[in-house]
């Protein structure tokens, strides 16, 4: 069957959706709780939301939705994809910015393809700094018409200015949506709602559907349902990642044309922080629809769960974080505006530069000391740097010791704090780790640096 095509590409913006001491854990030395990736990368964690996501020098996030078709026997497919303007490849075209790319998908039984979509995009944009925007800055979408069934999902993207590429391959199963039946829930920038089920959706979808707590108010999403009647009363829950029910409601979608449309508002207030899975079903009926949503702890900041968050920030401020920690789900989003309102070094800026720091420093430490382990910000020198920062003068007693050399030393010294610390190399794999009397010092200086 051939893809319907709807294809749209456009730069969107986020924040437009609704009204808007003691120790520190030692470095090298960490408890039982697992530390989490590096926080520059969300992949994973849309990942666990079910939605096509990859990393690396060309991340995208991406999205399948179903609607009901002409007929019960044909399924609209809404693939939606969105990736950060800085993964493209721009060059300055008068007093604008050009970039593009291509993307390529396909819905296949075995290795023949039911739906195809190709196309080429070009963006443009009206300075350099937006080049450089990390958020859902372009969106691609395509609907395709296939039979209800089985199908592998085969997506390519490809930035025009450069050789990167990256993939993705998924099986998805396109349910057959007649009466009775409910659309998937769409987070979404634009809708109109539909009318009649041979028309083609309307919708700029929100592939990420992350919003950010403090400056978001709702999540609004777009259900249809399928049948006879004037209206179809629906019951609505949204569940946190431990399965605890944070909102519920009764909604009613009206009778427009041949289908039951409407947008359901999702308080963000309600849902706290973190991944959030809303569901939708008719009572009395089996069929239940959901679709995932991401609560963010704010811009430049990790998408991250609550725990990882947490964990990210056990060199940032440990007391307060043990309290966060403390704290149960239902108080989690009242609590984290009071750690960030309690820890933001110039309140009257709309960034915190405290946290914007921080986390900088983790990226930077990935990168600088990967030789050293993995993830590389907790290892003995990446935790001390992101805790301290540069320090004033880094030295080698022994310069020309082979690399490969056993016992090799490193010395730290950070003048304003009065201290110097001492990295041994103990079996030349370049596995630097603080020796004991130099791992009492940091945690005294952190001890300092924290009640200062």
């Amino acid at each position: 069957m051939v893809a319907m095509a709807a294809a749209l590409a456009t730069l969107v913006g986020c924040a437009g959706r609704g009204a808007r001491p003691e120790d520190a854990p030692a470095p090298g030395r960490q408890s039982e709780r697992a530390a989490p990736a590096p926080p520059a990368d969300a992949t994973q964690t849309y990942q666990r939301m079910g939605l096509l996501a990859q990393g690396g020098a060309l991340p995208f996030v991406g999205r399948v939705s179903f609607m009901a078709g002409p007929t019960p026997d044909t399924t609209f497919v809404v693939l939606s994809v969105s990736f950060p303007s800085r993964s493209l490849t721009f060059a300055r075209s008068g007093d604008t910015y050009r970039g593009g790319y291509t993307v390529t998908g396909d819905l296949l039984r075995g290795t023949v393809a039911a739906a195809h979509t190709e196309a080429t995009q070009t963006v443009v944009l009206a300075s350099f700094r937006e080049t450089l925007r990390n958020d859902e800055s372009v969106i691609y979408q395509e609907v395709m018409r296939v039979p209800p069934g089985a199908y592998d999902l085969a997506l390519t993207l490809k930035d025009a200015g450069s050789a990167r590429s990256v993939s993705e391959r998924r099986s998805i199963t396109v349910p057959r949506l007649g009466a009775g039946s409910l659309s998937t829930p769409i987070p979404f920038y634009e809708v109109a709602l539909r009318k009649w089920r041979d028309s083609l959706p309307r919708v700029l979808a929100s592939p990420r559907a992350t919003v950010t707590f403090g400056r978001d108010s709702i999540v609004p999403l777009y259900l249809e349902g399928y049948g006879t009647g004037a209206a179809l009363p629906l019951r609505v829950s949204a569940r946190g990642e431990r399965g605890q029910e944070v909102w519920g409601d009764s909604v009613t979608l009206e009778q427009r044309g041949d289908i039951f449309s409407g947008v359901v508002n999702l308080p963000v207030s309600n849902l706290g922080i973190g991944m959030v899975t809303l569901s939708a079903w008719a009572p009395g009926s089996r069929d239940t629809t959901r679709t995932p949503v991401f609560v963010s702890f704010g811009e430049n900041l990790p998408v991250a769960s609550f725990d990882d968050m947490l964990n990210y920030l056990r060199l940032y401020s440990p007391v307060q974080v043990e309290a966060l920690r403390a704290t149960p789900p239902e108080k989690r989003a009242a609590a984290w505006t009071e750690f960030l309102r309690s820890t933001d070094p110039d309140p009257a800026t709309a960034v915190h530069e405290g946290l914007q720091q921080y986390f900088t420093r983790i990226d930077i430490a990935n990168v600088r000391f990967r030789d050293d382990g993995n993830p590389a910000w907790l290892t003995d020198r990446g935790m001390t740097f992101v805790a301290l920062g540069d320090p004033e003068q880094v030295f080698e007693p022994n310069p020309m010791q082979n690399r490969t050399a056993r016992n090799r030393v490193q010395i730290w010294v950070y003048r304003d704090l009065q201290l110097q610390l001492e990295f041994r190399d103990r079996d030349g794999t370049n596995r630097w780790e603080l020796t004991p009397s130099s791992e009492g010092n940091f945690n005294a200086a952190l001890r300092r640096l924290r009640a200062s």
